[in-house]
Formats: structure tokens, sequence, C-alpha cells
């Protein structure tokens, strides 16, 4: 392991783009210094709220509502934490924005900083995201000697400097309570909320947490001006968007597109190349792997929160996960159950007990033991299971498989009654499998 780490810190040392002049060439930090030359703290965040960018992490708040949420007569200090633990199977923009551009993340944090008050913020990055790790640290460090990190930044009098913090490979620390109670050193599980990190976060002091694409969106922002951002997509989904596409496609990857402009129909198809030959859509899961499934009658809904959420589904993180109709929805279901069962922290009794259930009931189906009566038992898991927890883990266990069963109701009936062997499994890219994302 020392022989790879240090291949990683020769890749990252020699990356031209961790360099501060590469990043200016394209116009950056000029957003940072215009705000800190020309605005108020308060100022800027009114351009946030202005823009109406909302919270790429999967949750959709609108962010700069969510940093005026923190206190301003606060006594504690200030923190602001970038949420970089992308684990959601299906999703892997944030791991190339870190990658290709970190110096624009950077910039985004000194500037949420600067906005919120804050004077130290740190980027809690997925452990297996070792590589981009290094690029980060290469990146922190020559913004820091080029005075836009640390004291008296860019000749201003606003203090701001950055932590890279490493995960262990837990997905429940991608919920911003259980990141804070990891980031402290403690085990990572969900806190009771309210209080809201807003107010009481990390070590118990006011908190902002966004993630890494809605950091990296404030730069061009601030640059071009809110109006600029909010004249892009819908009223209620303003800007831009990231979508990963993977599974059955010819041309998986990330597509950048305006909310509300393009359809599902248009990113797999148009965009990411359409399915194999010979092949027919079957199923997509839009938002990662735990929102509702989608079928091929949804394939002309537009892509934006509100018309996802009138289809049936969240826009989420923006995983998109295709399967063509040699896929088995059955055994796609059962790997779901895997992974949030052996992904559950284990605290809320519902999510750590209904998890295993759930599992266990669909390997009894692909098992081809499965009885008419389980579908009679999954409901009754399904409303002792949704919303009855800490975090929103237990609903993302439940969301695609109830809708699975809802949508291919028809493919479960056959492999009840039949007890026939299955088809093959689907492709690696679409199996996640180990229990994490196949990126």
């Amino acid at each position: 392991m020392p022989q790879l780490n240090s291949v990683y810190r020769h890749r990252a040392a020699d990356r031209v783009l961790t360099t501060v002049d590469t990043y200016r060439l394209s116009g950056g930090y000029l957003a940072l210094e215009k705000a800190l030359g020309e605005m108020t703290a308060d100022e800027l965040l009114y351009v946030f709220h202005r823009s109406g960018l909302r919270g790429r992490g999967g949750a959709g708040f609108p962010m700069g509502r969510k940093a005026s949420f923190l206190p301003k007569d606060a006594q504690l200090a200030k923190y602001l934490v970038c949420n970089a633990d992308e684990s959601e199977p299906g999703t892997f923009k944030d791991r190339e924005i870190m990658e290709l551009n970190p110096h624009q993340l950077i910039e985004g944090m000194v500037l949420a900083g600067y906005a919120i008050g804050a004077e130290r913020g740190y980027i809690y990055i997925r452990g297996e995201y070792e590589y981009q790790a290094q690029i980060l640290d290469a990146a922190i460090e020559a913004a820091r000697e080029s005075g836009y990190l640390g004291s008296d930044i860019a000749g201003s009098k606003v203090d701001f400097d950055l932590t890279l913090y490493r995960g262990a490979g837990a997905y429940i620390c991608g919920e911003e309570t259980g990141l804070l109670e990891s980031l402290e050193g403690k085990r990572g599980q969900p806190r009771l909320k309210p209080p809201f990190p807003a107010v009481k976060g990390l070590w118990a002091s006011p908190t902002l947490l966004n993630n890494v694409e809605t950091l990296a969106a404030l730069p061009p922002i601030v640059e071009n001006g809110p109006d600029w951002y909010a004249g892009m997509g819908t009223e209620k989904s303003p800007g831009t968007k990231v979508f990963s596409i993977s599974g059955h496609v010819t041309k998986p990857g990330n597509y950048e597109v305006v909310l509300g402009d393009t359809t599902l129909r248009e990113l797999i198809f148009d965009m990411a190349g359409g399915l194999r030959e010979g092949r027919s859509f079957k199923a997509c899961w839009v938002g990662g792997s735990s929102v509702p499934v989608l079928a091929e009658q949804h394939l002309d809904t537009p892509l934006d929160y509100e018309s996802l959420q009138e289809a049936g589904t969240f826009l989420g993180s923006g995983g998109c996960i295709v399967m063509d109709d040699s896929g088995c929805i059955v055994r796609a279901s059962l790997r779901l159950a895997s992974f949030y069962r052996h992904e559950s922290c284990g605290k809320c009794t519902p999510c750590r007990e209904g998890t295993g259930w759930m599992e266990n009931v669909l390997q009894r189906m692909v098992d081809g033991e499965g009885r008419m009566e389980d579908f009679e038992l999954m409901e009754a898991l399904f409303g002792r299971i949704g919303g009855k927890c800490l975090c929103a883990l237990a609903d993302g266990a439940v969301a695609p498989i109830s809708s699975a069963i809802r949508l291919f109701r028809k493919d479960f009936v056959r492999v009840v009654s039949e007890g026939s062997p299955l088809p093959q499994p689907m492709s690696p890219q679409l199996e996640m499998s180990g229990g994490r994302a196949n990126a």
C-alpha cells in the first residue's frame, strides 16, 4: 500500500489542474476577489439566495436559505463542511469535480465561508477516493501558498482555511449528522433533529453543510450574477445539474443539463448514446439507488425536481442507473436490499431489522422459494420501516423496492409462481456489488 500511495502522490503532484495559475487562466478566483472587494457577507449571502441554487446532494433544499439559518449573533465559532462522501450507488459526479477542477470547489468554499462568517472549513471525503484526496491536498496547499486560504485572503481582512478529512467507507456518513459525528471522531450514526446543524452542528457549533457540486456552483454564480443562474431552468428548479449515468448505456459518464430543458429520454438516448444494439429500455433509477424506480412510460419526464416528483420519484443525487430488458428487476431489488441492510448503522430498530427482512424475503424469491403471501409481507414491512427512523436511509431502502414491486409486479409474480431460474445477472456496471457504487 505505501507503494500505491506514492503513485497517487506522484500523479497528483504532476497534475497541472492542481496549480493556481492554471485555474486563473480560465477566470479562477476572480469571483472570490470580486466578493471580498465589493460585497459584504450579507450581500454575498443574498446572491446565493437570489440565485435559487438548491442543494445538489439529494434533498434539493435552497442553499442560500439553509445558509441564512446560521445565527448571526452566535457566540461559538461557525463551521463550513463539504460533504464529499459520495457513496450513493450510481453517483460519481463529485469525484470528477474534485479530480478535474479542485480549485473551483476550494473557491466556492471560501465564498460560502465568508458569507456565513466561518473561518474554518472541512472537506469530508469518501475513504475510497484516495486519488482525489491527493489532488485536493495538493490544490489546498497551492491555494494557501497563493494567498487564497489562510489569513487576509487576497489582501482582505477575511480569514478562512481548509482541512481535508478522509472517511472510512460508511454510506451512513453521507447523512449530514452521521458525517458530523464521524468528523468529531465518533461512530458515524445520525443524530436526533432538532437541533439542526445550522444551530448545533460540528462540536455543537453553528455549521453549514453542502455537497461538492453545490459549493462548486458558487464561483460562476458570483461572477455572472444570481439572475444569470436563476434565468436557467425552471422557476422552482433553476440552474444546471450534473447527472451521472451508468448501467446499460453505450456512453456512460457525467452530463450537465439545464434543469427542465432535458427529458430522461434525451439524457439516455441522445447524450449517453442509448442502449446496446437489440435491447429495449426496462427501468431507470434516475436519482441514485435510493429513489423510486421509473419505467418506460416515464421516459419523457423533464429532468427537474418537480417533474420527477410528479412522476413518482426524486431527482436525488443525479445518479442515473439504466437497465435494459436483459436485466432482472428482482435481482436488482435484492442487490439494493443487501446494500442497505449492510450499510444500516443499526441505531434504529425499524431500519436495522426491517432491511434484513426485506433482503431475506427477496433472497427467498430469487432462490425459487417465494410465496404469494410474500407480497403482503413486503407491504407490511414497508409500512413499518419508512418514516420511522432518524435518517433517510430506511426510506431510501424502501423506495426502490416498493416502487419496483408496484411497476414490475408481473416480474415478481412470475418469479414467485413459476419458481423458474432467473435471467442471467445484469452487467457489473449495474450490479452494485460489494455494497458500494460501481462509479
